[in-house]
């Protein structure tokens, strides 16, 4: 439930005072800063943002949940998040001032990473094998729904908990026959621990019925209402910055690395090239753009999320995204 007070959440939404002619909007990122976070970096290193009007600082987060609670408090006005912990956010706290209103991900993470030589390439072949799965991995949460999909038989599927240090490295010994993950971090680990690139398989959930949708920008409504040219105008340099990582990925991990100079570029660029190629552009934003949703396709990843978990309330699309503050300008075309 939401904890900080009213005074907080004005104390958050006056970050947008004017300095120096420029509003501010400091950005709660989900995570830390990887390779596709580029397209932030780049909208700040190649003035998309100041073209705007906009000064803005990105903060690393902690999971998928971190950055929705800081949004909704006021503590920041833009943030990024998973689209289904945000929906469940909603219905546990009803009426809290957050929705997103860009997507990002238009194919989310959720991935079975397995061997070919261990016989695994399609969900089909999961029967009879060993699934390692960490309790609290967001693709496991997801794999209920991926099954039904697939007609998996869950009693033919040996589930084996594993931690996350170790659940690439027993993949990698041949303990588990496939693990559920990102689709590229648990590529790159498992490549990075000797495995032949070749001999990886990665099932991409939303390849295989999954309709859910992944992250997205999120924005508090109270700011968004008061500000709504400048948030149009944040989405417009996002995309601005996307289009730019696009033409140039490594100039965008070189922009990271100006922040982090301990980063490894070279695995970061590999962790970009493939949420581009996977997650972000896909053939449905290249003929609508990048930012919007499918409503039948968002109405049916809502029936989704309802197979594991039980709606307090009635589902209502028009509270979690907005696409209202997108911008109209061909801003959004990507090439």
């Amino acid at each position: 439930m939401l904890t900080r007070s009213i005074a907080t959440l004005a104390a958050g939404i006056a970050l947008a005072t004017p300095a120096l002619g420029q509003t501010a909007m400091p950005f709660a990122l989900d995570w830390q800063f990887e390779g596709p976070s580029a397209p932030y970096f780049l909208a700040i290193d190649n003035g998309h943002f100041e073209a705007e009007g906009l000064s803005v600082e990105v903060t690393a987060g902690q999971g998928s949940l971190d950055a929705i609670p800081k949004v909704a408090t006021g503590a920041f006005p833009v943030g990024f998040a998973d689209m289904a912990s945000l929906i469940k956010f909603l219905d546990q706290n009803p009426g809290a001032p957050v929705t997103a209103v860009m997507m990002l991900y238009d194919k989310p993470a959720f991935a079975v990473v397995g061997r070919k030589s261990q016989g695994v390439e399609v969900p089909s072949d999961l029967h009879g094998k060993v699934l390692g799965a960490p309790p609290p991995d967001g693709a496991w949460a997801q794999f209920p729904a991926f099954a039904s999909a697939n007609d998996l038989d869950m009693s033919q599927i040996t589930i084996e908990p594993v931690g996350f240090p170790t659940r690439e490295p027993m993949l990698a010994q041949g303990e588990v026959d496939a693990v559920t993950g990102f689709s590229f971090t648990s590529f790159l680990n498992t490549a990075r621990l000797g495995v032949d690139e070749d001999d990886i398989s990665v099932i991409l959930m939303a390849d295989w019925g999954l309709e859910l949708y992944g992250n997205a920008i999120i924005v508090n409504t109270d700011f968004a209402a008061e500000n709504a040219d400048h948030v149009t105008g944040f989405l417009r340099a996002v995309a601005h910055g996307l289009q730019d990582t696009v033409n140039d990925p490594a100039s965008g991990v070189a922009a990271i690395a100006l922040r982090n100079p301990a980063l490894d570029e070279g695995l970061e660029l590999r962790r970009l090239e493939l949420a581009l190629r996977d997650n972000i552009i896909t053939d449905w934003v290249l003929e609508n753009g990048v930012g919007g949703i499918d409503e039948a396709r968002f109405a049916r990843s809502i029936d989704q999320i309802a197979e594991t978990y039980e709606f307090v309330n009635e589902p209502d699309i028009s509270l979690y995204f907005d696409d209202s503050f997108l911008p109209d300008d061909g801003s959004r075309m990507i090439e």
